[in-house]
């Protein structure tokens, strides 16, 4: 076959990627993102395109700005409403900083018009579904009494420098962001008539912001919130406070005309998540996800509390799955979620009555952004797998269930791929092991080549294999003529709690275990080479392939980005180090340790690490490259030489994101491999100096 996108690497970053999809309420526009490559080809910039719910027309574009555009939302009027940093036409002075504005993009086609700012930015729309309400989030400093206190502020440490922060609380920074000065807060408005058709002479149709929540401080981090049909009430997640730096999540209820908040669920037991409010209003679905212990995995599960008072109930509180994303039918009498289940992603219909679970769909694929038609007959969806990325589907809900999605006409083309794919399958201690397995495809008939092997452990862990993903893309490897397994150990989702119990506290056990089974298995295959392999993996997975490296010799070479190297020192330095203590006591952590295993690799290996990785911290990823060159059983040579290598990332996070940064950690990983698995001398990147 001809040489597709995954041949090269400039090719495969430019290619347009989907994102997110929402449905107006007449159920007759659905729009998505789109993101493409700026002209420097340095970040992503990404725009809105309509779809046509019924198939007939092709996609659409929307939006287009240098900046791009996010967190679209359709008004109750047909109206779309989204954020951008774009600059206000009507004002003549540049800003070297700016930050998301609300706009909105009249339905009669008319020119989007800018609505309603902050100094902050904006974020997070959503709308009231039959009401002119609007919810957002934006930041606000601690001392900050109004929206002019907090511009003077945000001002003053612009115009001084001023980047120092005070804590009284945990935690300090979250992922790749240093938490503070400001926090977020959820803001409303009314979309009045003034606004939505402005009138004659009128130069400044904004929109009066409220802030209902003065106090939110750190209890809105992280949090998501939904508002009631007739915009009269709020629910949010907000953290309360367990003592030594740790919190959980209860639910609140905000009244939106005086603010007033009041607990809708406290469960001590459990964070609480992911609020959806019914559409005749009297309910509240959310996730309860419980509180894990070193002995105890934790349960997701679904449950419902009346919005206006009552006590919270679980629904199919037996069903041995982790619901997420609940998406109320128009009758509030069901819901659809989507569940991991055995390496795919399907949606499942649960009943309010009486806790029955349904599978709707039958693809083998994971389904995200799911919307349900007003008349409840239709759903509509962004499918993927690792067939193809992300595009929109639509699923007929008054078929007898499960049911074929059918594809809708998308903004981006489908891509070609450079293999096949399979299903491998293995057994360990009676527990049953399956990943996916891509491949090459065979050059004729009637001939096998065998390919070398790489085995790509995920992240998590509560994790599967089962969705595409831009960042970690079997198909580039798949490019260069290797099979690469996708394997879900023990820990992964989709297979029932039992799964996840028999790795919990334990992660140097039965997921290394089950590992070294399911390659056992794939290079039992005739196309298969087992002399030719090598382990890579990321966060949980870099875990694991440093795990692989101090127990066994098998691989050729092993990757290892962002990855716990020791543990004792990881959990106290970790974004949120009281969830860390939530999963090991300070004996599982020493027994599950991979740098007191460090003599013990001879296998060379490439450290991957970006200085604002903060979930686990750079000082993981410099310690391992020091022990290796010092302590392994590959050390450095008098000259300092060493056939390990560290690829460090001064201004990247932990997935490394930016286009040119992703194509030169291919770039490295690619010649890595190519020089201790196949043998060859391949040269590293020129952009590396």
């Amino acid at each position: 076959m001809g040489e597709t996108a995954f041949h090269d690497l400039d090719d495969y970053v430019a290619i347009p990627r989907l994102s997110g999809l929402v449905l107006s309420r007449d159920g007759t526009r659905l729009v998505t993102s789109v993101a493409t490559l700026d002209a420097k080809r340095t970040k992503f910039v990404t725009a809105l395109w309509e779809v046509d719910p019924t198939g007939e027309t092709p996609a659409r574009r929307l939006t287009r700005s240098a900046k791009g555009e996010a967190s679209a939302a359709f008004t109750r009027d047909g109206d779309l409403l989204f954020t951008s940093a774009r600059p206000d036409p009507d004002k003549n002075e540049g800003d070297d900083d700016p930050r998301p504005a609300l706009w909105l993009l009249p339905h009669d086609g008319a020119e989007a018009r800018l609505i309603a700012d902050r100094l902050a930015g904006v974020s997070g729309v959503r709308v009231a579904r039959d009401a002119a309400v609007v919810l957002l989030g934006s930041d606000v400093l601690p001392s900050a009494v109004d929206d002019a206190a907090d511009e003077r502020l945000r001002k003053a440490r612009k115009e001084k420098k001023v980047s120092a922060i005070l804590h009284d609380g945990f935690p300090v920074r979250y992922w790749d962001a240093d938490l503070g000065p400001h926090s977020p807060h959820l803001f409303t408005a009314t979309l009045s008539e003034r606004v939505t058709h402005p009138v004659a002479g009128v130069t400044d149709p904004r929109l009066t912001l409220t802030d209902v929540t003065p106090d939110g401080r750190r209890h809105l981090m992280d949090q998501a919130s939904a508002i009631s049909p007739d915009g009269a009430t709020v629910v949010s997640g907000w953290h309360v406070p367990m003592g030594g730096g740790a919190s959980r999540s209860q639910l609140v209820a905000i009244d939106v005309a005086t603010g007033e908040r009041r607990v809708l669920v406290d469960d001590p037991a459990a964070d609480l998540w992911s609020p959806a409010i019914s559409p005749d209003g009297r309910w509240v679905a959310y996730s309860r996800d419980t509180l894990s212990t070193p002995y105890e995995a934790p349960v997701v599960r679904l449950a419902v509390v009346p919005l206006h008072g009552g006590e919270p109930r679980a629904l199919a509180d037996e069903w041995d799955r982790w619901p997420h994303g609940p998406v109320w039918l128009p009758d509030s009498d069901a819901l659809l979620v989507t569940a991991d289940d055995d390496g795919r992603g399907p949606i499942f219909r649960i009943e309010l009555a009486t806790g029955a679970v349904e599978r709707v769909t039958s693809d083998d694929a994971v389904f995200t952004d799911v919307n349900v038609s007003p008349d409840g007959r239709t759903a509509y969806a962004l499918r993927t797998s690792y067939l193809a990325p992300s595009h929109p589907v639509r699923i007929d809900l008054t078929q007898d269930a499960p049911v074929a999605s059918t594809p809708l006409p998308s903004p981006v083309s489908p891509v070609e791929l450079p293999g096949v794919l399979d299903e491998v399958e293995s057994t360990t201690d009676g527990r049953r092991v399956r990943a996916w397995l891509a491949r090459p495809r065979q050059a004729q008939e009637g001939v096998i080549e065998k390919a070398p092997l790489v085995l790509w452990i995920h992240g998590g862990p509560l994790s599967s294999w089962n969705a595409w993903s831009w960042r970690w893309n079997p198909w580039i490897l798949v490019a260069r003529g290797y099979a690469v397994l996708l394997p879900d150990p023990a820990l992964s989702t989709g297979y029932g709690q039992q799964f996840i119990q028999d790795g919990w506290g334990a992660w140097g056990a039965a997921p290394y275990t089950d590992l070294l089974a399911i390659t056992d298995a794939a290079v039992e295959r005739e196309d298969v080479d087992e002399t030719r392999t090598a382990a890579m993996g990321g966060s949980f997975g870099g875990y694991m392939a440093n795990w692989v490296a101090g127990h066994t010799d098998r691989f050729a070479a092993i990757v290892t980005h962002a990855s716990l190297w020791a543990l004792d020192q990881f959990g106290p330095t970790t974004d949120v180090a009281y969830y860390w203590g939530r999963e090991m006591t300070e004996q599982m952590a020493l027994d599950n340790s991979p740098h007191l295993h460090v003599g013990a690799i001879t296998t060379p290996m490439l450290v991957v690490h970006g200085d604002k990785d903060y979930r686990v911290p750079v000082g993981e990823g410099l310690r391992l490259w020091y022990e290796l060159l010092s302590k392994s059983g590959l050390p450095a040579d008098e000259d300092g030489h060493s056939p390990h290598r560290f690829l460090y990332f001064p201004d990247e996070n932990h997935w490394v994101l930016s286009p040119q940064h992703a194509v030169v950690w291919y770039q490295v990983v690619e010649a890595f491999l190519a020089q201790h698995v196949l043998g060859e001398d391949v040269l590293y990147p020129d952009t590396l100096g």
